[in-house]
């Protein structure tokens, strides 16, 4: 189950924040603009020590999985840098399906929309409501 969604953009800022699961503590909005700058830095710091990038000579995309004892951080970096993190159950080994489909509905719901400015926080229903379905979905 998916119990979060984010979205960071390449500055580091928070622009989606979404939780499926009422059972669980939810983050303030406080909590989580600290947990994207946090994510963000982390993500840059892994992708520029990484000695598979050196080695290889490929571009590493930072952070891909955070296991923790009680759930699983998932993250999905776009060409362009924006990071589309989900927190998920433990059951879920690779989300990156799921996390292609979501950057999918932001470019469908969010980016053509002409009143939707990059780098500015989602503000699309159309965009929340999928995101739902495809969430249940899952």
């Amino acid at each position: 189950m998916i119990h979060s969604v984010f979205i960071i953009n390449r500055s580091g800022g928070l622009i989606y924040n979404k939780n499926y699961n009422t059972h669980i503590a939810q983050l303030s909005s406080n909590e989580a603009l600290i947990f994207a700058g946090t994510f963000h830095g982390i993500h840059a710091l892994a992708s520029r020590i990484a000695p598979t990038a050196k080695a290889t000579g490929t571009k590493d995309t930072g952070i891909q999985t955070i296991d923790t004892k009680n759930f699983r951080l998932h993250c999905f970096q776009t060409p362009t840098g924006i990071k589309f993190i989900a927190a998920t159950d433990l059951l879920h080994t690779r989300l990156t399906e799921a996390l292609t489909r979501i950057y999918e509905l932001y470019c469908d719901y969010a980016l053509k929309s002409p009143f939707y400015n990059l780098e500015m926080p989602v503000r699309s229903d159309m965009f929340d409501a999928k995101l739902l379905q495809l969430v249940q979905q899952d």
